[in-house]
């Protein structure tokens, strides 16, 4: 696409940029001398429907990218000189658009040297406030203060049951716990997304791991954990999941979901309904996803070669998105190949255009993570400031971090994950002082905290387990992260 004749485009060739819909992108064309012709602008944008259709038939049809969402549209002549025009960005996803120059009498299109521009739009009430509170469920039951922990003889109880093989699973906390918390959250801290760590059905005698069994080692996708529920004769768990969805949503939140559809637990429903699924080494042996040199022995990797698991996985997500869901943490995001993705995310936006999809991708590359935000139309991505704890590392990591989030898609600075040890844990000001320097270096507002680092909880969330929250702690960073929060709107 080089030319040697000297034609210029605004936004320069090859630039990469985040914009919202609604907004409006302007492009315009410089010729060095004058030429009798006309401009146009080649361009997929508006036709996002036309190209998610084409990804969806490819699997489902068997049919081949055509390109046909591309399409040329003329430019207005300003001077003898220069062309332009305005385009409105009226949908969500990834759109890329490039100027061409046809002199009078030619045949063979003039352009200027370099890439197509990729502009990947967001939807437009995500500009702004993406202030997520992530809240474990499992944590808001009556020990989230900490004063109901089992005393000694409860523990050699426990201890001595255990020892007798007895399976021993304390109360979990409910949906219903947690709307009682609702307006704290959503009110008085300033949160406006609610990101739940995964509600689907547990181990419990079977391939549990810890106490309560890891909420990732997922037994079916669509499931809710009854863990989570009271029982209740006039509201099934799916029921008084749907309580939690109303309350967010009656206080103008959204609702996050974690979903892990990289693996699932041992024995769950797909082991039974579509074995071939599960992946295997040349020994017959299921294989184990991990990462950081860590196998996770509760888990088992499903095998994304298998495109009819794509078809399954996107009516998963479509089905959250039907009871309400307005967005989803995808684990271990990085391990599904990235036309999995471009084909689950094609089909949910077909239907539900606004849905975030939020990327964890730590323990890949960051190549991976840029080609899931641009060509898989991922919104955002976990940033991996939490993990950089020096000035050093915060300076060499920071600049690769402020690109992402102006080019591919933004990266979102939780403070504190259940991947990392409790701020608090190493001193409540050193706590004060990386949750505001994740809510201040955040773009867009797109900063994240676990539950509990309010109140400068000190034990680590451990996703098998429900340690206290430290829950109305006199001694908080309530009204820090409130102030933190009205800067970010």
């Amino acid at each position: 696409m080089s030319t040697k004749n000297k034609i210029h485009q605004h936004p320069e060739p090859g630039s990469r940029k985040i914009m919202f819909r609604g907004d409006t992108v302007t492009f315009t064309l410089s010729l060095d001398k004058e030429s009798q012709g006309k401009a146009w602008v080649r361009t997929n944008i508006g036709h996002a429907s036309i190209a998610r259709k084409a990804v969806i038939d490819s699997l489902d049809r068997n049919l081949p990218l055509q390109g046909t969402e591309w399409f040329d549209i003329p430019m207005r002549q300003v001077d003898s000189h220069h062309f332009s025009v305005m385009l409105p960005l009226s949908e969500v996803g990834h759109f890329e658009a490039k100027c061409f120059f046809m002199s009078a009498g030619k045949t063979k299109p003039l352009w200027p040297e370099g890439d197509n521009i990729t502009i990947n739009v967001e939807p437009a009430d995500s500009c702004c406030a993406n202030i997520i509170y992530n809240a474990f469920v499992r944590q808001f039951g009556k020990n989230k203060n900490g004063q109901h922990s089992p005393d000694d003889s409860d523990k050699l109880c426990i201890l001595h049951l255990d020892k007798k093989e007895y399976t021993v699973i304390p109360r979990s906390g409910t949906f219903r716990d947690l709307i009682a918390e609702l307006d704290f959250i959503v009110g008085k801290l300033g949160c406006r997304f609610v990101h739940l760590l995964p509600i689907s059905p547990t181990p419990t005698t079977y391939g549990r791991m810890g106490r309560f069994g890891s909420p990732y080692a997922a037994l079916h996708f669509t499931g809710i954990d009854p863990a989570l529920a009271e029982f209740d004769i006039k509201a099934t768990p799916l029921e008084q999941f749907g309580e939690l969805l109303d309350a967010i949503h009656a206080r103008k939140g959204k609702l996050m979901i974690d979903i892990a559809v990289n693996h699932t637990g041992w024995a769950a429903s797909l082991h039974e309904t579509h074995p071939h699924w599960l992946l295997r080494d040349h020994t017959g042996d299921i294989r184990r996803p991990g990462a950081w040199g860590v196998v996770w022995q509760d888990l088992t990797s499903l095998d994304y070669s298998q495109q009819d698991l794509w078809k399954y996985i996107a009516h998963v997500f479509l089905t959250w998105c039907r009871r309400g869901v307005d967005g989803f943490r995808c684990d271990a995001g990085y391990m599904i190949p990235l036309p999995a993705w471009t084909y689950i995310i094609a089909m949910v936006r077909e239907q539900f255009p606004e849905t975030i999809f939020l990327l964890e991708g730590l323990g890949g590359r960051i190549s991976v993570t840029r080609d899931l935000l641009n060509h898989a139309d991922f919104n955002w991505a976990y940033s991996e400031l939490f993990q950089n704890y020096d000035r050093i590392q915060i300076e060499n990591y920071l600049p690769e971090a402020i690109d992402i989030s102006n080019t591919d898609g933004i990266a979102v600075h939780y403070a504190e994950t259940h991947d990392n040890n409790r701020l608090a844990s190493r001193s409540r000001i050193y706590a004060r002082m990386r949750t505001a320097l994740c809510a201040l270096c955040s773009h867009q507002g797109a900063f994240g905290f676990a539950n509990g680092v309010e109140w400068f909880a000190d034990k680590k969330i451990s996703v098998h387990e429900a340690h206290p929250l430290n829950w109305g702690s006199a001694e908080n960073q309530v009204d820090h992260i409130r102030r933190l929060n009205i800067l970010l709107r």
